[in-house]
């Protein structure tokens, strides 16, 4: 990877970090630390990225859980490889047994959208296949940080107290009571600079161990699990549980300038950056603060989206497959649909034919783009009792209409917006990064992909610049980072643009790439507690 390391034209909070040995960048300082201790004991890039996840369940619970999902893109053995640790919906839960249940819509919260959490099986199927260390090492730093206490970080503190003020709100049946008793007994939830204990969270995680994930699947956890659900009507069974395995897949990819970008084949919603991409590599981007060129992106990036949320499902599902969306034919008909006014989108017709994000690398080089999540903070609200297993609402993403490919069935996994991604570049890698935040993921992406590659930023600079986010129609969002001159020349043109309500809303990633030299090169995210271990 080629970049100007002093091309940092936006305001930076850090420079990037450099490293020979390893690095693993993360959103919370003690998750990274984690995944040094790792490659300091013996470990690879692999185990480091099994440490970190795990750490952030403990010290970062308003983004992700034990009882999430989680995907990952691993560099090992001179090969990309692709891991789904998405889980299917319950055998029981159906559109006629949501029906029958009295909901007319999927909820955001409770059982219904309650899918087979993925989270540690990922960890366990990662240990087996790549790790040097055993699983029960890797996670012995989140059990001690869930068993002694770890302090609050800022930004962690911030979404912690909001989601208990909005759960305080929301959540009142006597299912969610776990929730408030392992997170906010007081109701408010603990404040910056307080030392947090979570002594269930250290138990479970102990099992977890001891077992290579086999009590949360097929044992004592998984009992818990099901008497949990059964106890409130809930659909997740120990069947669902037993049966569940993550998958190895084939990563997709598209040619980017001489770059390959990598991400992983649906059900995750990596595919939609691609399609953006795709179309955008017919264009010549000479800088990158222009009207013109936010432009461009902006209209391939609704182009990409409209797409996506038409066909995107679980792989057998889906109606068009991802080789014929990434098409360079098709790019090329969609790239034809972009004016100099705003649009709003639709989806095309091919010929036939609240997440934490991480990253690792190690000397050897191993690398790791790793990614899981609860969604929408903490999740479903449900914690079982017990255990400090806060269970993902996954299931939120399928649709009820029986038309869609992404409808709800049995044994289905649905639309799912967590993406790790990777940069490679003649058949050797450059990189691991990933742009946390519900459906601004996929334009993460694009603009960290482009900060980089189109306008040579380095890794942190390429973090730091100012984002946008479409969110529906003509309307999209711009960072107030951003040039207000190019913000009225885009009203101008059509967009219906408004300022960020968050920088929280814009996504938070993490980057490694590996220069041609071989040292380590490492951005994290401004916008969040992030922090790079490296030695």
């Amino acid at each position: 990877m080629h970049f100007d390391p002093l091309n940092e034209p936006y305001a930076s909070r850090r420079s990037a970090v450099y490293a020979r040995n390893g690095m693993v960048a993360a959103s919370q300082p003690l998750a990274a630390q984690a995944g040094l201790e790792m490659l300091q004991r013996g470990g690879n890039a692999i185990d480091a990225a099994i440490a970190a996840a795990a750490a952030l369940t403990v010290v970062e619970p308003t983004s992700n859980g034990i009882g999430g999902d989680a995907f990952a893109l691993v560099w090992s053995q001179g090969k990309l490889h692709g891991l789904n640790a998405s889980g299917p919906a319950p055998a029981k839960l159906s559109i006629e047994s949501l029906r029958q249940a009295g909901f007319d819509a999927m909820p955001k919260t409770g059982f219904a959208p309650v899918t087979v959490p993925g989270a540690p099986a990922a960890w366990a199927s990662l240990a087996e296949k790549f790790g040097r260390l055993p699983l029960a090492q890797s996670l012995e730093p989140a059990i001690r940080y869930a068993e002694e206490g770890f302090p609050i970080s800022p930004v962690v503190g911030s979404y912690w107290r909001g989601a208990a003020q909005h759960y305080g709100g929301l959540l009142k049946g006597p299912e969610f009571a776990e929730w408030f008793r392992t997170f906010a007994p007081d109701g408010i939830g603990p404040s910056i600079g307080d030392i947090q204990k979570l002594p269930d969270h250290a138990r479970t995680l102990q099992a977890i161990a001891e077992t290579n994930a086999e009590s949360f699947y097929r044992g004592k956890l998984a009992e818990a699990i099901d008497g949990f659900s059964r106890r409130f009507a809930g659909f997740l069974r120990l069947e669902d549980l037993a049966a569940y395995r993550p998958e190895w897949v084939e990563p997709i990819r598209i040619d980017y300038r001489g770059y390959d970008v990598w991400e992983l084949p649906p059900n995750g919603s990596g595919l939609t950056a691609l399609l953006a991409l795709n179309i955008l590599k017919g264009f010549e981007f000479a800088e990158r603060d222009t009207a013109d060129t936010l432009h461009l992106q902006l209209e391939a990036m609704k182009l990409a989206y409209a797409d996506g949320k038409a066909y995107i499902a679980d792989a057998g599902a889906m109606s068009v497959s991802a080789a014929e969306l990434l098409s360079d034919a098709y790019a090329r008909e969609r790239r034809g649909l972009i004016g100099r006014e705003a649009m709003a989108p639709g989806p095309g017709k091919p010929r036939r034919g609240g997440t934490v994000y991480l990253c690792t690398a190690d000397r050897e080089g191993n690398m790791v783009s790793f990614i899981q999540s609860n969604y929408m903070g903490f999740g479903s609200g449900l914690v079982v009792p017990g255990t400090g297993i806060a269970l993902h609402n996954r299931g939120c993403g399928f649709s009820l209409d029986p038309a869609d490919d992404n409808v709800l069935q049995p044994g289905k996994r649905p639309y799912h917006t967590i993406i790790p991604g990777f940069l490679g570049k003649n058949g050797a890698p450059v990189g691991p990064f990933g742009v946390m935040g519900g459906f601004m993921q996929p334009q993460g992406h694009v603009q960290v992909v482009m900060n980089a590659i189109d306008f040579g930023l380095n890794p942190q600079a390429a973090l730091d610049a100012p984002r946008w986010q479409w969110l529906e129609g003509k309307t999209v969002e711009f960072e107030h980072a951003t040039p207000r001159h190019l913000f009225d020349q885009l009203v101008r043109r059509g967009h219906d643009a408004r300022w960020g309500r968050s920088a929280g809303a814009f996504g938070r990633g993490q980057m490694i790439w590996r220069t041609d030299a071989g040292v380590l090169v490492g951005g994290t995210e401004p916008r969040t507690d992030g922090h790079i271990a490296a030695w």
